[in-house]
């Protein structure tokens, strides 16, 4: 059976499943698109190419290669974006929580299924369908998991909506001895700079005590302040508006110490090694341009107990 166990963002990463890019299919009509990104990109004529995302996911296989990370890949569906693999599912402590995502997603859950089959079904966990959950909202943190969500009435008009209270009410349930922290993040269904999609395309807790964070996508200034307070205000890194765009907070640590970072995010990578770790910088700026990045693409299975 395969062994799961995942309780923070930051412990040495053994396993983890990476997207892939190589029969995403034509580029969609703008009715097609979930999120105000990609829709701009569309209309610029820079959606990005099948062959500069293979090569950018393959610089990150590499990395984990290097790092003796056990790479999983979803089996090949044809004309299907499979890149961003965090949002079909995650994993809490060992039990493998299966995202309900966008419909039109839904064949990417079928995709690792040979992974699903490996794990004691007993740990392998569906919410309800009402209670709509992508992993890019969910954050492990020891005693705490962190959540983002929209929590007005309104919630049905965002298409960038992607976890609601439901969702936050049944993983309070299914770890009752964790504190579950939720945070309202601004949507966007237009305006790339006002979207936030996810919690990590925001916030990203990193080890060595730091973090990274963009006020504006917190709805709720106490929800935002909280977290401040949490690291503290000298151990964040705040990022701008453009910044955020770009998914300066969409990194992944590959243990406590050691940060996959993109490799044209120069402000960001330079404070991470001043503050001490070590940045593995890989081209990933095609791929971003569908509003996903390093975190988004990579679902870990294992990391250290």
């Amino acid at each position: 059976m395969l062994d799961l166990n995942v309780k923070d963002e930051v412990s040495r990463l053994r396993a983890v499943v990476l997207g892939r890019a190589d029969e995403n299919g034509p580029v969609p009509t703008l009715e097609e698109t979930y999120d105000p990104k990609s829709a701009m990109n569309i209309r610029k004529g820079t959606y990005p190419t099948i062959p500069d995302m293979v090569n950018e996911m393959e610089a990150v296989n590499k990395v984990f290669e290097k790092y003796d990370v056990k790479v999983y890949r979803p089996e090949l569906i044809k004309d299907y974006n499979q890149i961003f693999t965090r949002d079909i599912a995650f994993v809490i402590e060992d039990k493998f929580i299966i995202g309900n995502i966008l419909e039109d997603r839904s064949k990417e859950i079928d995709a690792i299924q040979y992974i699903i089959d490996e794990i004691k079904p007993e740990n392998v966990i569906r919410f309800p369908e009402d209670a709509h959950i992508e992993g890019g909202d969910v954050m492990p943190w020891n005693d705490y998991i962190f959540v983002g969500t929209y929590k007005d009435d309104n919630y049905r008009k965002y298409i960038t909506a992607r976890t609601n209270m439901k969702a936050v009410a049944c993983l309070q349930e299914l770890f009752p001895e964790k504190k579950v922290v939720s945070f309202s993040l601004r949507k966007s269904n237009s305006v790339p700079m006002e979207n936030a999609l996810h919690l990590d395309c925001c916030f990203q807790p990193l080890g060595l005590g730091k973090a990274i964070i963009h006020k504006n996508s917190f709805l709720i200034e106490d929800e935002y302040q909280w977290l401040v307070d949490y690291f503290g205000e000298e151990n964040m890194f705040k990022i701008t508006d453009e910044e955020m765009t770009r998914m300066f907070s969409n990194v992944v640590s590959i243990a406590p110490d050691v940060v996959l970072s993109e490799k044209k995010f120069t402000r960001l990578n330079n404070w991470l090694r001043e503050q001490g770790f070590t940045v593995e910088e890989v081209p990933y700026a095609e791929i971003s341009k569908q509003n996903g990045l390093l975190r988004c693409s990579t679902l870990p299975l294992l990391r250290d107990k």
